[in-house]
């Protein structure tokens, strides 16, 4: 029999190596944690659009009070948004008109805000579709507006 010291150096690369059971037990345990942990991340990742949206729905209606301060009355639907953007050619011309935002951002799904006057909810509505873009929905699909 010979000693460790006299073993070759190929049986002891060997026999440091790793057995299939212990691979195996590593790449479940691994599986395990990412099934409990991603669905986990993915729901923050939704909640956080949810956040920004009406952020940005906030930040839009604000602007539009600045926009009726200036100019007597909110943009018309025709107008919608971009009247925020660029000084309106048709309609009623707003008299005090100056830029209220550099550009209208998408929403978090990179959808356009939606804009009405007369409002459904409101004087005024800004809104976003949510997740999937329609009318309506549920959870991360439900509209988010500025009546919320």
């Amino acid at each position: 029999m010979q000693s460790p010291a006299q073993t070759s150096p190929r049986r002891r690369a060997l026999a440091r190596g790793f057995t299939l059971i212990e691979l195996l037990v590593v790449l479940v345990i691994i599986g395990i944690l990412g099934a409990l942990i991603v669905p986990n991340v993915l729901d923050r990742l939704d909640e956080s659009k949810v956040t920004a949206a009406r952020s940005q729905v906030n930040s839009l209606m604000q602007q539009l009070k600045l926009y009726k301060l200036d100019n007597q009355r909110y943009p018309s639907a025709e107008q919608g948004l971009d009247a925020l953007v660029h000084k309106p050619t048709a309609g009623p011309i707003p008299p005090n008109w100056r830029s209220y935002i550099d550009k209208l951002p998408p929403d978090p799904w990179g959808n356009p805000y939606q804009y009405a006057n007369p409002g459904v909810n409101g004087e005024i509505d800004v809104y976003s579709f949510g997740a999937d873009g329609k009318v309506g929905g549920e959870g991360k699909d439900a509209d988010i507006g500025s009546w919320q």
